[in-house]
């Protein structure tokens, strides 16, 4: 999916009310305090960030796409935000972040990215010694949550099990996860039933 394309109409009132939920779960999931520097690994417009940057130190967000990341950075500017910085960056490829943080989150990201374990081990060496990992995605589906992308081709959500056990298997430690977010969309005039979960970790 080219999210260049989707950047400008990104920001609907559902995903501003889904990203203030999402943000919420993630400030209950873990300790979270004022001198803890953060990572969103990608951030899009930064909907979920803009909730969370009161409560953290500094905040890096790291996005593939430069469109998004236009939008995000027109933001930080409208609202004089002093501790959020925004990198043009595809980790999934490679990274040049010189750095590692307390707390690294992503939203509905990660069935985006083919090499689920690489992506996991990168997060593992970003992090400072317990530090947490937090994924919210979606639960595993038969693929209808995509169903009008038809250039999507990641992942149809996530078996809860099968994810806590790749962050195991990654150097993770303490993995819990649940179910928090049930919704629907309709997409040609049907209802699709989709549920999001949280899993948090700390290496």
């Amino acid at each position: 999916m080219d999210f260049n394309d989707y950047a400008k109409t990104w920001d609907t009132d559902k995903r501003i009310h889904r990203a203030a939920i999402i943000a919420n779960e993630i400030s209950n999931s873990i300790c979270i305090n004022e001198n803890l520097s953060a990572m969103e690994f990608g951030c899009g417009t930064g909907l979920v960030s803009f909730n969370l940057n009161d409560k953290f130190k500094s905040i890096t967000l790291v996005d593939s796409s430069k469109g998004m990341l236009d939008i995000l950075n027109s933001k930080i500017d409208k609202y004089e935000v002093t501790n959020m910085a925004a990198y043009n960056l595809d980790l999934s490829i490679n990274n040049s972040l010189n750095v590692k943080f307390d707390v690294i989150y992503n939203s509905m990201v990660l069935h985006h990215i083919h090499n689920t374990i690489s992506i996991i081990k990168e997060f593992n060496n970003l992090l400072n010694k317990d530090g947490y990992l937090c994924i919210v995605d979606l639960d595993e589906e038969n693929g209808s949550f995509h169903k009008n992308y038809p250039e999507f081709d990641g992942h149809n959500g996530f078996n809860q099990v099968t994810l806590k056990q790749i962050l195991i298997n990654s150097g993770f430690k303490d993995v819990e996860s649940k179910t928090f977010y049930y919704d629907e969309k309709t997409i040609d005039g049907e209802k699709i039933k989709y549920s999001l979960f949280i899993m948090k970790a700390r290496k």
